[in-house]
């Protein structure tokens, strides 16, 4: 079956129709937002709804949402980090439950699709939790690679409502074509990743890449709807 995850925890308070359309979470942690009561309202609906947990650290950063490079000292870098995934996991064990994956936030997961000196410094970071839990990493990517070599588990992310560069970067969220929100393009997007192994870039090329788990951001317009189409079309599909 196909493995929808979202980002949840992140102050839009839509997790109750979320959860139930998805089968893994990556909470905010308090890095780029987030709080104990935020944290612990998503454990507790994860539970209900039977949906994987998984840590959602990011820079330090809530003014900007994590979403722009913060120059930060490793050591920083590390005492944030560290804190946010042990404050889930805290809460978690305070419900009987564990969590799953880690899975990086925005301007820190997408520089270390690029940066082996960043991803090297976060896996060093993380290493703790190596034979734990598994790492959302995008597919040919710097952190990819490192971790592969250094024997993390990994799970391969491809991004359902986000358009793709040439080089599987993200197309800028400055940029209008950025984010995929009518639910048949959507659709039509995670297909050709599920179904053929390929994405098809922003330019109309068409790339090879690996899925394991497929993100919807839950700010992103329409993520209700578009998650809700999305279920039911694979349910669809099984039959």
């Amino acid at each position: 079956m196909i493995n929808i995850n979202c980002d949840l925890g992140e102050e839009l308070n839509n997790e109750d129709i979320i959860m139930p359309l998805i089968n893994s979470c990556n909470i905010a942690c308090g890095g780029h937002s987030g709080d104990i009561n935020s944290m612990q309202r998503c454990v507790e609906l994860s539970i209900i709804n039977n949906v994987e947990i998984g840590a959602h650290p990011s820079y330090p950063d809530k003014e900007n949402f994590g979403r722009i490079h913060l120059n930060i000292s490793a050591l920083a870098l590390k005492e944030s980090v560290l804190n946010q995934i042990e404050s889930l996991i805290l809460i978690a064990m305070e419900y009987s439950t564990d969590l799953t994956h880690i899975k990086a936030h925005g301007a820190l997961y997408n520089e270390m699709i690029n940066d082996s000196s960043l991803s090297n410094i976060y896996l060093d970071i993380i290493e703790v939790y190596k034979e734990k839990y598994s790492l959302y990493v995008p597919y040919r990517s710097e952190i990819e690679k490192i971790a592969l070599k250094r024997g993390f588990k990994i799970k391969y992310e491809v991004f359902g409502d986000r358009n793709y560069n040439d080089d599987l970067t993200l197309v800028s969220r400055k940029e209008k074509e950025a984010l995929i929100t009518i639910p048949k393009q959507v659709i039509n997007h995670i297909s050709q990743i599920y179904y053929n192994n390929y994405v098809m870039s922003i330019n109309g090329n068409k790339h090879q890449i690996k899925a394991d788990t497929y993100c919807i951001h839950s700010d992103t317009e329409n993520a209700e709807n578009i998650l809700k189409s999305i279920k039911e079309h694979f349910a669809s599909e099984k039959e």
